[in-house]
């Protein structure tokens, strides 16, 4: 029940027909439901107190499994419990949604890839971005070449070191520092427009996980657009978190930089005057969430974002830590 367990509750709590049937935490279980303590490194005015005469509250997991009235659970937890929970929690008959990294590993994460598929269970990545009205409009922009074709696209993901759950991201071996953690947010939004990468050649450090801290990606695409990623967990204290990027298009360029609130968003079109784009949407967690629910209720698996997809991240990320490491591009 950390802060991203905290931030799928808020967006479920604004999906008509959605009940928060239960919790589950073995470590440090609210029975109390008061969730306001918890934080992360995205600012919220909203408090979250559960009424626990509604919601059941579960240290054991299993517990949780055997609750018929549950129909979806959401695993919040650290990286390197994510296999075995999702793939017990399929075969309990369960729906499933992981927060990312899916899993450690690509072999882990074909294991339960493997199991959503023997169960006919729906399992959804967590892959938010997809679903962000910022980067909706640049998929978009990008698939119906609104401004003609990509020339180059950049993404930047940088935060100082994670200040919640040290334990876990500080021991690369579990969260994959920000590479596997940060960083894989914008791989996987490269392949979402642009599809898989031939290749890619990467840069990168590690500066206290033991892990890739640091990382810098061109990722050789479909079409010859010049595409590069940067990922940080290295920023230094009191810089914050930030995310942006900058697409260049024939006629225009499309710039986002959380950074500047309102004018977030920027379009620079030929033949116009600079505008900020103000757009209307719900945020990436309602965004994704709502998704699945929505493809459990008409019984259709989600396509926005697929088990497959999930995997695939993960192996583009492990090409890029070999490229690091080796100095050379690396195929895939």
């Amino acid at each position: 029940m950390g802060f991203m367990g905290v931030t799928h509750i808020k967006a479920y709590r604004k999906i008509p027909g959605c009940h928060l049937a239960a919790i589950c935490d073995e470590y440090r279980l609210p029975v109390d439901g008061d969730l306001t303590k918890i934080s992360g490194n995205l600012a919220s005015s909203e408090q979250v107190k559960l009424d626990m005469t509604q919601v059941k509250a579960y240290s054991k997991f299993d517990d949780l499994l055997q609750d018929a009235h549950v129909q979806l659970i959401d695993i919040c937890t650290p990286t390197p419990s994510h296999p075995s929970l999702v793939i017990a929690a399929l075969k309990a008959g369960k729906h499933v949604v992981c927060e990312k990294p899916m899993a450690r590993n690509s072999q882990l994460a074909r294991d339960m890839v493997e199991a959503a598929h023997a169960t006919r269970r729906f399992l959804l990545p967590a892959m938010c971005i997809r679903f962000w009205p910022e980067w909706v409009c640049a998929k978009n922009a990008i698939a119906r070449q609104t401004y003609g074709k990509v020339l180059a696209a950049r993404f930047r993901r940088v935060s100082e070191a994670p200040g919640w759950s040290r334990d876990t991201y500080f021991k690369g071996d579990q969260s994959g520092g920000a590479l596997l953690d940060l960083h894989i947010h914008d791989t996987d939004f490269v392949q979402f427009c642009f599809g898989r990468p031939q290749r890619v050649c990467s840069s990168g450090l590690s500066h206290f996980s033991g892990a890739i801290d640091y990382v810098v990606t061109q990722y050789q695409v479909t079409g010859g657009a010049v595409v590069f990623a940067e990922g940080s967990w290295i920023m230094s204290e009191g810089h914050g978190f930030n995310m942006a990027y900058t697409v260049v298009f024939e006629n225009a360029t499309l710039d986002y930089d959380l950074a500047r609130g309102v004018d977030s968003l920027k379009l620079f079109e030929k033949g116009q005057q600079p505008r900020t784009l103000a757009l209307s949407g719900e945020d990436g967690y309602l965004g994704e969430l709502r998704h699945m629910i929505e493809a459990i209720e008409s019984g259709k698996p989600p396509t926005i974002v697929t088990p497959q997809d999930g995997l695939s991240a993960v192996e583009i990320c492990e090409a890029e830590e070999r490229s690091i490491k080796t100095g050379q591009p690396v195929s895939l």
